[in-house]
This record gives C-alpha cells, structure tokens and sequence, in this order.
C-alpha cells in the first residue's frame, strides 16, 4: 500500500519515464505496486482467479507489464495503464495459444505411439483448427465489448452495420478521417468527453465536403471507438482495409 500512495503521489508517466532513464529502484516499486492490477488483467483473459504466487500467466503478465514500461511513450495517444493492459493481454493470449497449441501437439504425438499411423498434416490441421477457434472466440469477445461501447455514444450494433459505407473508398475514407481524429489529442479528448464528433473543427481538418462528413458520421465515431479501445482483432480488421500505420 505504501509504494502504492508513494507512486500515486505523481504521475505514473512521469514514473515510467524516470524508470526508463534507468531507475531501477523505482522499477521494482513499480512492479511490485501494480501486481493486483496485472493479476486482474490476466485474470481477464483466463476468466479465472489468478493467484499471483502459482499461476504461470501470472509471470507472463508481470513480465508483459516490465516490457510496457520499457516500451511505452505518451506519443502513443494513450495513458500508460491503458497501453500496459494491452500488452499484457495480447502476451497472455499468445503463452494460452501457444500452450494450447503445444497440448495438442502432444496429445497427437501419444495417439501417433499408439497406433503408428497418425498423419503429420492432421497435427498441423488439428493446431491450425485450435489457432482458428480461439480467434474466433477473442473475436466475439471484443465484439461484445464494442457493443457496450457503442451504447455509451447512442450507437448499436445493428446501426453500425446499416451506415457502414457500401463502396471500399467510402470506407477507407472515413477510417483515414476516424485516424486523424483519433491522433489529434484534443480532439480525441472532446469526443471522449462529448462522446460525439467535433464536427466544426474535424471538417477543418479533412478533405471531404460537410455533406459527406455527417452521412458517415456513425461510422466514423464507431471507428474511432475501436481504435480508442482495446480491441485488438478489431484493430487488425481495420488495418486491412488501408493502410494505416497506428500504434498500440
């Protein structure tokens, strides 16, 4: 609790930087104030109780938020514990797919002893089948969670699919202006605080007529949701219809 209030006492970007420079001291105070929050990040993602002096995810989490530390810039868009949650989830997903995966491997590899005719490409379609099972399934989480996150700006699912634009241009438009305005820190705070689009000060800053700025407006704020959120096979999803080079 102590190093807790100590660190609380500034701000923890402030103390990410000092450790950065190389204050090791701090580091481990870091480290050692923030281990119930890196155990409920894990804990996320198990969807289990994790307990911090057994559970290997554990130790994938605390070395996830080491790496955050190390990797994180307020250039990035994001508060530190924001971006730290991120990273921890997507290592805890890869060490569960990659254990996940390694399980498989092992149990086809008994049942190759046993009957000595199992066929190598059936482990590597068994894997693949895992691999595409889980996506799947961190897929219709974080659908979830978009769906709540849509409710926040008077937005549903359903609405999202109806004004998505029809034509790919349409599309890769008005995700390039939801990136713009994701990236420009005020007007990402307004839209998080108004929880809609500064339209006056946006239609400055884009290349589109006003007319076409408010038809694609749902749309854009539910973009700019996905990218202002953890949602990582979101994000991926949205990185494949332009090319668009945002961070975590």
């Amino acid at each position: 609790m102590g190093n807790q209030l100590a660190i609380e006492m500034d701000s923890l970007e402030n103390i990410v930087y000092e450790v950065q420079l190389g204050n090791r001291a701090l580091q481990n105070e870091l480290l050692q104030a923030y281990k119930p929050y890196i155990a409920k990040c894990v804990s996320e993602v198990c969807k289990r109780y994790i307990d911090p002096t057994k559970d290997d995810e554990f130790s994938i989490g605390l070395f996830a938020f080491y790496e955050a530390i190390n990797c994180y810039s307020k250039d990035k868009g994001s508060s530190f514990l924001s971006f730290a949650r991120l990273v921890i989830k997507r290592k805890t997903i890869d060490y569960i797919r990659k254990e996940k995966t390694n399980s498989v491997v092992i149990s086809l590899d008994k049942v190759y002893e046993q009957e000595k005719s199992i066929n190598p490409l059936e482990i590597a379609a068994a894997n693949k089948a895992y691999q595409v099972q889980q996506d799947n399934w961190n897929r219709r989480q974080e659908i979830l969670l978009l769906s709540k996150q849509l409710q926040s700006y008077q937005l549903s699912m359903k609405e999202l699919v109806n004004v998505s634009p029809k034509h790919k241009d349409a599309r890769k438009n008005a995700i390039g202006i939801a990136y713009l305005l994701y990236k420009d820190v005020e007007m990402r705070a307004f839209v998080q605080k108004k929880k809609k689009l500064p339209m006056k000060e946006l239609a400055k800053k884009v290349e589109v007529s006003k007319k076409t700025l408010e038809r694609n407006r749902k749309y854009i704020l539910a973009i700019f949701i996905m990218l202002d959120g953890e949602f990582f096979y979101l994000q991926e999803f949205i990185k494949e219809q332009v090319d668009l080079n945002f961070s975590t």
